[in-house]
């Protein structure tokens, strides 16, 4: 009973702060990002503490390591030893991240303390840092900040493909660094 009360007031605290971050976009933008969230919230506890700081990291020096995955949009880009999906924002422009307050609770940073390792058929020579307003590295891919989504809960999940939220949609990388659109 305490479980089912901590996960619904879990629910209602996220779909607050998703419904209260303001967007200049149509109230669709922001409904489809508070259903994401709710949904989130719903089907995984961990969704409500998603953070920055939770963000894979690989065991050597504090450095992420961006690899690639198949699955069913193809080869795409994955971080961290568990191999979570990993995402661009539309609403970035350039290297800057448009991800902050609310929206990194949806769509938390790949963060790293060291420098980016590649994997697979990911190219170092892709990989970068930003720093964030709040001082972390966070990791880029072609100059685009990557992101996981708060729902993905294991390595074939990537619920967060083609999601409009926060005033843009979110896709998968391949390795190129260009978004996968299959619409």
């Amino acid at each position: 009973m305490r479980h089912a009360f901590a996960l619904g007031a879990a629910a209602s605290a996220v779909a607050v702060i998703v419904a209260g971050c303001g967007s200049s976009g149509s109230s669709s933008t922001r409904s489809t990002a508070t259903a994401a969230a709710s949904s989130a919230a719903q089907t995984s506890p961990a969704y409500a503490a998603a953070t920055p700081a939770s963000t894979p990291k690989s065991g050597a020096a504090g450095a992420v390591l961006i690899s690639t995955k198949h699955d069913k949009l193809g080869t795409i880009l994955a971080a961290g030893p568990k191999q979570m999906t990993v995402y661009m924002f539309e609403g970035d422009r350039g290297a800057q991240s448009a991800c902050t307050g609310a929206c990194t609770q949806v769509w938390p940073p790949v963060s790293t303390t060291g420098e980016a390792k590649s994997g697979g058929g990911a190219m170092a020579a892709d990989l970068g840092t930003i720093t964030r307003s709040d001082g972390a590295k966070q990791v880029t891919y072609k100059g685009h900040p990557l992101y996981l989504f708060a729902r993905d809960g294991d390595k074939g999940d990537a619920y967060g493909q083609g999601v409009n939220g926060f005033g843009a949609s979110w896709y998968v990388l391949s390795p190129s660094g260009g978004k996968v659109d299959h619409s």
